[in-house]
């Protein structure tokens, strides 16, 4: 369970990092974008309360 929410965690660093990066280049973030970032915030925060109960 501690690997995956390794990588939830980095999946969720290198989506941000890629949406910092079209923000840098001017580009507008498509409005799909904000839902994947929501679902992958809810993923590790259910992933981490999951976790932290079964412990």
């Amino acid at each position: 369970m501690f690997y995956f929410l390794i990588v939830i965690a980095v999946l969720l660093l290198g989506y941000a990092a890629v949406l910092v990066s079209f923000v840098r280049r001017g580009k507008k973030i498509p409005p799909v974008a904000y839902l994947v970032l929501a679902g992958l915030n809810g993923l590790l925060l259910a992933a981490v309360l999951a976790w932290a109960v079964s412990r």
